[in-house]
């Protein structure tokens, strides 16, 4: 009787290895993402506030590939929240991806804590 619990506590430990290796494979680039997300957010915020402190009639570029465009103060202020508004969304939509994939392996590991726990018992 020993032996298929045995085999059955192997194959549990081995798909939790297995998910723990694909959760960390995931969870890494979801942490890049987030910390150069959060990165343009800072540096659309600073921008956002220097150019606050400029008058409104500063001719302002926007640099596009190799070339800088005229563009009016209103529509780059409106182009930086914009940005922070989207980098605000897509770290938001990250960490949750970061929690679910956290708390299905935190399952996984009840779940082989109560196959043990129900073989000491035994």
């Amino acid at each position: 009787m020993a032996a298929p619990i045995d085999l059955e506590l192997k194959k549990a430990f081995a798909e939790l290895q297995s998910k723990m290796i694909d959760t960390q494979q995931k969870a890494k680039p979801a942490d890049l993402q987030i910390d150069q997300l959060t990165r343009m957010k800072k540096h659309a915020n600073l921008t956002h506030a220097e150019i606050k402190t400029l008058p409104d009639n500063t001719r302002m570029y926007e640099g596009v590939g190799r070339m800088f465009i005229l563009q009016s103060k209103e529509d780059i202020n409106t182009q930086l929240t914009y940005k922070q508004k989207t980098a605000d969304e897509k770290i938001k939509e990250l960490e949750q991806k970061k929690t679910y994939l956290e708390r299905t392996v935190k399952d996984a590991e009840d779940n082989i804590r109560e196959m043990l726990m129900s073989r000491r018992a035994q």
